[in-house]
């Protein structure tokens, strides 16, 4: 009976981790095909969002001026700029993400459908581990995608910002990250969760369940971007120019001194765009792929 027992727990134990270890392949070779597809849209967003010099009276520019720009100035390829560190941080950023998120789920003894405090709650917790160990990537991969640093590789990056600025400068932001990343995770997951609740029963069953999760994560992926945009504005500021943007009181209320409230709203359309484009072709090939 006691070796049964036993048995019966180290079969449990092989399964979670297994299902770990598939959650985390499935969220990084998803983060992959997203992240290569969408990079043009955060660059643009990264630079809607830094502080462009431009003759007094002139409009700021938009989306189609700064990709015209970039690719007069930089090739076409140049919309790509950035993409070794959002492929670093984002291919074991989203697998550290979904793998957390099934291990939380596993040890918690949560069942689906999970109730809204549990999907938040959940989102916000994965997200928040995920984000945490690869804020150097992130900051990098915000300075590339500026144009206003040239640093020539990943690895030299990450040394001169090391050298000049400590292990403060390869942390700078994290505060608006998180609360950029980790609200976003929650609301996203709630939303999500939701969404695919409210699916009749027969649709479910259906052959069109690859479409189901798509409008979900489209839906999901709108609601989650709105509310935590000014997060995003914060947390760029704070990256590009870290000896002006020393704290997220300075770089709020510079913002709104700059620009008002629309300020913390600059880049949201190509960030919209991205986010939920890459959340739903992300939790599709997820869903897919641990379905199986």
């Amino acid at each position: 009976m006691q070796s049964d027992y036993s048995d019966c727990k180290q079969d449990l134990k092989r399964n979670n981790q297994q299902s770990v270890l598939e959650s985390f392949i499935a969220g990084s070779c998803s983060g992959t095909v997203s992240t290569i597809l969408f990079q043009p849209l955060d660059l643009i967003k990264t630079r809607l969002q830094s502080k462009v010099t431009r003759p007094v009276g002139t409009p700021s520019p938009g989306i189609v001026d700064i990709a015209i720009y970039v690719i007069r100035n930089e090739n076409v390829f140049g919309l790509w700029r950035g993409i070794t560190p959002s492929l670093i941080r984002v291919v074991p950023g989203v697998g550290l993400y979904f793998a957390s998120l099934n291990w939380l789920q596993s040890t918690l003894h949560l069942k689906e459908p999970l109730t809204s405090l549990e999907a938040i709650a959940l989102g916000i917790t994965a997200r928040s581990m995920a984000g945490t160990m690869l804020i150097p990537i992130t900051v990098v991969k915000t300075r590339f995608e500026s144009g206003i640093y040239k640093y020539s590789s990943m690895r030299s990056a990450l040394y001169a910002i090391y050298k000049y600025e400590g292990t403060k400068g390869l942390v700078c932001g994290l505060v608006p990250t998180l609360f950029r990343d980790a609200p976003f995770s929650g609301l996203y997951l709630m939303f999500y969760t939701h969404c695919k609740k409210a699916i009749p029963q027969d649709y479910k069953s259906s052959n069109r369940t690859t479409s189901m999760h798509f409008a979900c994560g489209l839906f999901a992926g709108l609601l989650a971007s709105c509310v935590t945009q000014p997060a995003d504005v914060i947390k760029t500021r704070m990256q590009i120019y870290p000896q002006e943007f020393k704290t997220l009181y300075t770089s709020f209320v510079s913002v709104y001194n700059e620009h008002g409230i629309l300020g913390y709203f600059k880049g949201i359309v190509p960030r919209m765009l991205r986010r939920t484009l890459m959340a739903a072709i992300t939790w599709t090939i997820y869903e897919e792929v641990t379905s199986k």
